[in-house]
């Protein structure tokens, strides 16, 4: 009898060092802060993360990103312990990944096409899927080199080559090329997404919005007893997801966004255009935050900024302190101090172990209500307007 070998067709983990430069006066926790939301960016991008590196400058080398020392002590450790990539906790332009490339001779990623990568492993719908491609070949046009081959699917014919043409001429037309059909895709499928969305335009609409991981997709699944996807990864959800709920005879849409992260891609915004326009459209928005992380005031920042940005920093809001059966306390006035502090603006809850979610009901409830009567001002029904 012949004895059959199985070979695991799986793709071996890769290991991935870090590598930041930071200011001289940020102090060691926002540092590690920084790094371990980069090594889960990692993780989830199915990385080992087995070394970081910092260095302490008043902005990054110009050239390769860190001084020359610390990129000698780089080079040192990739020769001394098995390496496939480096991840640079900040954009890097194409100078520097040039140089970067000849010192470390590996792959460079810097956090923008790390979380580019993400979104491609994550989207799902065609129109996701365009809106992230598209921001791929825009974040990777200014940075061709001669090294793309894999570019090389040149189209043959009268008049697609000029004379003299280079190998990167030729790679950039391909690239233009392809961002302009790109760009009509989506063009055709957000007209769509217009004509939807002014469908909706006579019920109320609720945008649950956040940093990334805070739970957003968890709290839409007990809000509309749906299944949506969740999971303790960045970037678990990239389509908007939307729901129609019917609370006290108020029907209202229910959708679940993209999660924010500090230093997001511009050309990441820029194609998820009307994906965004989910909570630039919405009549009420729920800032969901994980009150377990130790830095969620900061994130509470980044979101608002993002929020400013799309200019919808004047909807009504109601701030969500998610994850509150995390926080290690075993002060029963603290956590006392939570459950007073909670109002029409300002609610604890915990979506996992449905904790506090009658509060948040309530709130929300009022809020709906308001809206309701905005869309439907000659509609004064007592029941409606109880409260509001």
């Amino acid at each position: 009898m012949i004895e059959r070998k199985l070979y695991d067709t799986t793709n071996p983990q890769e290991k991935a060092i870090l590598v930041a430069v930071t200011p001289k006066q940020q102090s060691e926790s926002i540092t590690k802060e920084y790094l371990d939301e980069l090594a889960f960016l990692c993780t989830t991008a199915k990385a080992l993360v087995t070394k970081h590196f910092v260095q302490k400058l008043e902005r990054p080398d110009h050239s390769t990103y860190v001084g020359k020392g610390k990129l000698e002590e780089i080079v040192l450790w990739i020769a001394d312990n098995p390496t496939d990539l480096v991840v640079f906790d900040d954009d890097l332009s194409p100078a520097q990944v040039r140089n970067l490339e000849a010192e470390l001779k590996i792959k460079i990623l810097d956090r923008s096409l790390l979380i580019l990568y993400i979104f491609s492993m994550r989207a799902q719908t065609a129109q996701s899927k365009i809106q992230v491609e598209l921001a791929q070949y825009q974040y990777m046009l200014p940075r061709l080199t001669r090294l793309w081959s894999h570019l090389s699917k040149q189209r043959g014919g009268i008049g697609n080559r000029g004379p003299g043409e280079k190998e990167l001429e030729t790679d950039r037309r391909i690239v233009n090329d392809r961002i302009s059909f790109l760009k009509e895709k989506l063009e055709s499928i957000d007209k769509q997404s217009i004509t939807r969305r002014k469908n909706r335009e006579k019920i109320v609409r609720i945008a649950l919005v956040g940093y990334t991981n805070v739970g957003k997709s968890t709290l839409l699944n007990l809000l509309s007893k749906s299944d949506v996807f969740a999971e303790n990864k960045l970037f678990a959800t990239v389509d908007s997801t939307v729901r129609k709920v019917v609370w006290s005879n108020l029907p209202f849409l229910l959708t679940d966004t993209v999660g924010f992260i500090r230093k997001l891609p511009t050309h990441l915004i820029e194609s998820f255009k009307s994906t965004l326009d989910e909570i630039r459209e919405a009549d009420i928005l729920v800032h969901v935050v994980d009150f377990s992380h130790p830095s969620h005031e900061n994130q509470i920042s980044v979101v608002n900024q993002i929020l400013g940005d799309l200019k919808c920093s004047d909807k009504p809001t109601i701030l969500v302190y998610n994850k509150i059966d995390l926080v290690p306390t075993d002060n029963e006035e603290e956590k006392m101090t939570w459950e007073n502090s909670a109002n029409t603006k300002n609610v604890f809850i915990s979506a996992e172990k449905k904790t506090h979610i009658g509060p948040l009901r309530d709130a929300l409830l009022l809020e709906i209500k308001k809206a309701h009567v905005q869309i439907f001002p000659n509609w004064l029904d007592p029941e409606i307007l109880e409260g509001v």
